[in-house]
């Protein structure tokens, strides 16, 4: 298929929709970096042809943030920080010693004038007390149950305990964003130590020690977009209106990261997130390179993975070893054979627990979020992502992806073949229930 032409790529910066003629002076000074020299070109235009409704924004400063400690003290750096409002959507907000944190921070915000707004799911937060947000709520801050598990209790008419809140989004004073997959919990405050750095007098590593786990920290213009993605999950859920604060400032420029921000909701006629990650690994030339925390990928995405590998594409996936939901477990295990023989390369993550979901495709489009590669997250959950056009970034998405590679086992067809018949019927099973998990 032939790329469109560039000119078609339209880009939005600080002051809103730029003219032809920058598109194509920006395309031909990223060109101008050198290697691969249409590859950029060419997934511009793939990924403004999947929607163009959803803006590639120019202007933006990233930092790569990996596993909960790194991640939890940017995330509390920031909001020491605030000055207007804070903006919190997440699966899981547990009251444990992490959880504790930040409602203490955020409490303490609260009462500096600062408007906490606050959206969690009800399913993830199912163990978290009603005192632990009430306490909130009587300090002033907003706080909103996405879809209550209790009927009666619903924000709106339907009620759909299948639709799941999965974001996880904060946004600070509407100037910094932070998406990807890490939950508010004490589950991610070990991250898993690398094999180099083991002594021999260290104990045996738990498989489930440590959760490796990948989040994105956002300065510039399109940090709007994912406080309109946040907006509308606050209309969607009929909450109270919010306090009036300064949610759209002024945004300049603050880096040269071309970033597109995309939510998707069980409403929606097509998942976005699914659409241009299709997008990218069909026309990927050269490689791609997922971590998955829930693999269960529907035949269209098995297809295009053993498509890319039989065309030549180096396609490898760094998969869980072990994961806190056996039934995805064994269901992505039970694809492993066909994508091997179609030469696929897989990899399952040692000493930890891949909560991870990136991509990285032809060392110029890279995407981190909350999206896993499963039935749950395209059909039945929103979910947020940003995805990120540049060499720059996605050579540190490559050497994060090498770094996990250095850490994983593997895994061949001549062994898999081999495997035990009890685990043969547990990824039956599975199949199953796929629809379901």
């Amino acid at each position: 298929m032939a790329a469109p032409h560039p000119q078609e790529v339209e880009f939005e910066g600080a002051r809103g929709p730029v003219s032809a003629a920058r598109s194509d002076a920006i395309i031909a000074r990223l060109e101008g970096k050198g290697g691969d020299s249409d590859l950029l070109e060419k997934h511009l235009a793939y990924e403004q042809a999947v929607n163009s409704d959803t803006p590639l924004v120019l202007g933006n400063k990233l930092s790569l943030l990996q596993n909960g400690p790194a991640t939890y003290q940017a995330m509390f750096t920031a909001m020491r920080a605030a000055r207007d409002h804070i903006n919190l959507q997440t699966y899981i907000f547990s009251d444990d010693e992490v959880g504790k944190q930040f409602s203490d921070l955020l409490l303490e915000r609260q009462a500096a004038g600062v408007q906490v707004n606050i959206i969690y799911d009800s399913v993830g937060s199912l163990s978290t007390p009603k005192a632990f947000f009430d306490r909130l709520r009587e300090a002033g801050v907003r706080v909103l149950e996405f879809n209550p598990v209790n009927p009666l209790a619903g924000n709106t008419t339907a009620w759909k305990l299948n639709n799941r809140d999965h974001r996880k989004l904060l946004l600070i004073d509407g100037r910094v964003a932070f998406v990807g997959g890490i939950n508010i919990s004490d589950t991610y405050t070990s991250a898993p130590r690398r094999h180099r750095d083991r002594t021999r007098d260290d104990p045996p590593q738990d498989v489930t020690s440590g959760w490796r786990d990948t989040h994105i920290q956002i300065a510039g213009p399109v940090v709007a977009d994912f406080q309109r993605l946040f907006m509308d999950t606050w209309a969607r859920q009929e909450g109270e209106p919010l306090p009036a604060r300064n949610y759209f400032p002024e945004l300049a420029a603050q880096g040269d990261e071309i970033v597109r921000a995309i939510g998707s909701t069980p409403d929606d006629a097509k998942s976005l997130i699914y659409l241009t990650l299709m997008s990218a690994i069909t026309h990927a030339e050269l490689q791609v390179h997922l971590t998955i925390a829930y693999f269960a990928p529907d035949p269209q995405l098995r297809k295009a993975l053993r498509d890319a590998a039989r065309r030549g594409v180096d396609v490898k996936l760094v998969l869980p070893s072990y994961a806190d939901s056996a039934p995805v477990f064994y269901l992505g295990r039970s694809y492993y054979t066909e994508l091997l023989r179609a030469g696929v390369h897989i990899y399952e993550r040692r000493g930890s627990v891949m909560h991870s979901k990136t991509a990285s495709i032809d060392g110029v489009w890279s995407t981190i979020g909350s999206t896993n590669l499963d039935w749950r997250s395209f059909l039945h959950n929103d979910e947020i992502n940003a995805v990120v056009l540049g060499r720059g970034f996605a050579r540190e998405m490559e050497a994060m992806f090498a770094a996990d590679l250095a850490e994983s086992d593997a895994i061949t067809l001549a062994q898999w073949e081999k495997r035990p018949l009890l685990q043969r019927l547990k990824e039956q099973m599975a199949r199953l229930a796929a629809y379901w998990l």
